[in-house]
């Protein structure tokens, strides 16, 4: 029996249904769909014409939307550079505040964030965050003071903290494990494709808009790139996918193979099983010792990852000046992207993420000692560029809750860059080796330390692992 053939109405969001209702019509769909599921075959013609489906739906489209989000996101990095400090009266604590509160705000905002995309459509739940991104964007090009460009970057923060673990939900909602890593490669390669796009579309705006209409250039720049991402979304809404049970973009038959064949890579023999309630979602997580673990080691990489915001003012330091600072940072974040998509594929490829995370963070780490330690300017660019792509490269609530203690090393890692530091920075290329090197042996030793680990699961997880766990058996005796 193919699996695509079975007629099947699921109208569950996230691919998985509640517990089945004593109704004969209920009780004929759980049915069919155990029978879907212990017949079902990996790897057909029709399953993998799916995966490719989806692949277009997604991956180009939330890549896009990656990229315009941490356009939106970095720019006030070249923003400073072009000038921005001075017209504001800024000094270089104002403005390692304003990165500051960018991630306080995304820390206070991730979790919400997340829970909610569980319950509403992502089709129109991830591009209205970028509609809402794209608009304080806009507002920064008029702010006229530091109070002003303050609250806006809180706002910045505040918008765009659902959009990565939401991403990363979505997919796993779609993708098997052993697909998600490639997906994942792609779009995070947004993230470097952006730094090189800052540097190639600040140097072309800022240059050629200065004065324009009585703005200055970096007015410009935020008004510009603002509402790209307020275009750019407004088709998105009609292309993104929903959940798998309930995305209209697929046929029935799509939908009811897509649900099937996560079922089945999770391991289970029934979807039918009870599902955690966001309480409950948030209190297991933060029972789970796991999640601190991976937040420690989050925190470390992006607090490593602050650099990101001082690249010009590196770059400044170094020598160059005016545009030139714009283009320059276009080649260390090409070397990023070419990391991020080398490493992730090769980590597939021989199902390795241990080493391949400890590889990268120590070039993080011995590029880092370079930056500090060596006059020669050439040199110093040359180990920037090392230095960041080792740093590019490192279910909801869980990763909502990683990600935002990790966001914490934003409120320090902003403190290190002091334009005073110049033109060595030794603070900020001290902290960097020193987080990258602890990250590296962290990463390292995790699989020894994930096997002595104590677990403490809720009541809450228990009844579902025994529900599926019966489900399980009952199937075996079909």
């Amino acid at each position: 029996m193919a699996t695509t053939d079975t007629d099947i109405d699921m109208k569950q969001p996230a691919g998985v249904t509640q517990v089945a209702s004593n109704s004969p019509a209920a009780s004929d769909a759980d049915e069919q769909l155990e029978l879907a599921l212990r017949n079902y075959v990996p790897g057909t013609d029709a399953e993998k014409k799916l995966v490719r489906k989806i692949d277009v739906f997604l991956v180009p489209v939330l890549w896009g939307m990656c990229v315009l989000c941490y356009l939106n996101r970095n720019n006030i990095g070249n923003a400073n550079a072009a000038g921005m400090s001075k017209d504001l009266g800024l000094s270089s604590g104002d403005y390692a505040m304003l990165i500051s509160i960018f991630f306080i705000a995304y820390l206070c905002f991730e979790v919400p964030s997340n829970l909610v995309i569980t319950r509403v459509r992502p089709s129109l739940y991830v591009p209205a965050l970028a509609v809402a991104w794209g608009t304080v964007c806009t507002c920064m090009s008029q702010v006229q003071s530091y109070g002003g460009i303050l609250a806006a970057r809180f706002f910045l923060g505040a918008v765009e903290a659902g959009f990565i673990p939401g991403v990363a939900y979505l997919f796993s909602q779609y993708y098997k494990k052993d697909e998600l890593g490639k997906r994942f490669s792609i779009f995070f390669t947004a993230l470097c494709f952006a730094g090189a796009a800052a540097g190639l579309l600040a140097g072309a705006i800022i240059s050629g808009l200065e004065g324009a209409r009585g703005m200055a250039g970096w007015r410009w720049l935020f008004l510009i790139e603002g509402i790209m991402s307020i275009c750019y979304a407004v088709p998105a809404a009609f292309i993104l996918l929903d959940f798998p049970a309930d995305s209209k973009r697929l046929t029935l038959a799509e939908r009811q193979l897509a649900v099937v064949r996560m079922a089945h890579d999770r391991r289970m023999t029934d979807t039918t099983v009870k599902r955690l309630s966001p309480l409950q979602s948030v209190t297991a997580a933060v029972r789970d010792l796991r999640t601190y673990f991976f937040s420690i080691l989050y925190m470390l990489g992006n607090g490593s990852a602050t650099i990101n915001y001082f690249v010009p003012t590196v770059l400044r330091s170094m020598g160059y000046s005016g545009v030139l600072v714009q283009w320059m940072s276009v080649p260390i974040w090409t070397v990023g992207t070419v990391f991020l998509i080398v490493l992730p594929y090769t980590a597939d490829r021989f199902r390795d993420r241990r080493w391949h995370i400890t590889g990268a963070m120590a070039l993080a780490f011995l590029s880092a000692i370079i930056c500090f330690q060596v006059d020669h300017n050439p040199t110093r660019y040359a180990f920037l560029a090392f230095c960041i792509a080792g740093v590019a490269e490192k279910r909801a609530v869980s990763i909502a809750i990683a990600n935002s203690v990790g966001n914490l090393s934003a409120l320090y890692g902003s403190r290190l860059w002091p334009t005073e530091d110049a033109p060595q920075y030794a603070k900020g290329f001290t902290a960097i080796a020193c987080f990258t090197g602890v990250g590296a042996l962290l990463a390292a030793a995790g699989p020894i330390i994930f096997k002595y680990l104590p677990r403490f699961p809720t009541k809450a997880e228990l009844e579902v692992v025994e529900g599926r766990a019966q489900a399980e058996n009952g199937a075996g005796r079909v």
